[in-house]
């Protein structure tokens, strides 16, 4: 009898090891994912839980052997809520791993140059996992009012840093937004003191005006640089910008794709055929390379432009020369519509 039981004191160590050698084999072999799934990780799941889902999704059948792994290792405490991937060679402890250290799906979203902000709000509200909160101009503007530094700026336009930011699901637009505008305001903050000299600028926030007209004027990288010279130096003789994308963007909803002679000749407060300064905010998102023009543009003595219709445009110094490139490359053009620009 003694030696039955000193044998079986022997087998409890023995069998404990076999136990946790054919658990962590469980736990470390490769479940059967075909192709990339997700597990949702809800506010207050626990270990429990999240075995749970495992198992109901058919890729492990031993939820309990988890749950004690997690306990053990202290694991179970540090379940952080979000959307993980699940994908093919992933294990049960590679899963809650990616849990535990809150590596949750990455989703992105771009702002282009050119858009306007509510085009840009409205792209970031259609993204899957996005959480709306703002709906309308009076929304957008107290949430640019809530940031501390813009509580005095009228309108949201020309905040936006077109480019591509990263969020998971259940991100506010808002928080979005929020990065957008801060790196705006940084990008043009670390540039300002690197300006050329006698620009016609009055604050920051006309650089970004002036950079938005660039950027919905240039159809060449290689001429941003000349196209803001042309402007800066109309500024510069009190001419008026004569800039169409301005026109477009006081007409509003009214642009039905063309100009005609009599929205050139309507007064609106960013018609620069009527007005001799900038408009009153920019018309558009301005990228980087736009406020690097409209900070070091090249004034060169040109003040028209003419487009060819290939993208590129022709240069000139007089109104002659402006007047004969319209003839040469806008002539075919309907009377009823706008000829050239500026």
């Amino acid at each position: 009898m003694k030696s039955r039981w000193l044998l079986s004191l022997c087998l409890i160590p023995f069998l404990f090891m076999l136990f946790v050698g054919v658990s962590l084999k469980q736990l470390t072999s490769p479940m059967p994912i075909v192709e990339p799934s997700k597990i949702d990780v809800l506010y207050g799941d626990s270990i429990y839980k999240v075995a749970q889902k495992l198992k109901e999704q058919r890729l492990f059948d031993y939820p309990q052997l988890l749950i004690w792994y997690a306990r053990f290792t202290d694991m179970a405490q540090k379940i952080k809520a979000g959307e993980y991937e699940m994908v093919k060679g992933d294990t049960p402890l590679t899963v809650l791993d990616r849990i535990v250290k809150h590596k949750v799906i990455q989703y992105k979203v771009t702002f282009i140059e050119g858009w306007t902000a509510k085009q840009a709000i409205e792209h970031l509200q259609k993204q899957d996992g996005i959480v709306s909160t703002l709906d309308d101009n009076d929304s957008y503007l107290s949430f640019l009012h809530s940031l501390k530094g813009f509580e005095n700026y009228k309108t949201i336009e020309g905040w936006i840093f077109p480019s591509t930011y990263k969020f998971h699901r259940g991100t506010k637009d808002r928080t979005i937004l929020r990065r957008a505008i801060l790196k705006m305001r940084d990008e043009v903050d670390a540039l300002w003191p690197k300006r050329a000299k006698g620009l016609p600028y009055t604050d920051k926030y006309q650089v970004l005006t002036m950079a938005s007209i660039v950027e919905k004027e240039t159809g060449l990288a290689s001429e941003r640089e000349q196209i803001a010279g042309v402007f800066v130096g109309r500024l510069n003789k009190k001419m008026r910008l004569q800039a169409d994308p301005t026109v477009i963007y006081g007409m509003g909803e009214r642009y039905q794709g063309d100009i005609k002679v009599s929205h050139l000749r309507e007064y609106t407060p960013y018609n620069t055929y009527r007005i001799r300064a900038l408009p009153p905010s920019p018309i558009a998102l301005p990228g980087l390379e736009s406020i690097k023009a409209a900070l070091n543009p090249l004034e060169n003595g040109m003040l028209y432009f003419v487009a060819r219709g290939d993208g590129s445009h022709i240069f000139t110094k007089t109104l002659p020369e402006h007047q004969k490139a319209v003839k040469q490359y806008q002539l075919m053009r309907d009377k009823n519509t706008y000829r050239s620009t500026p």
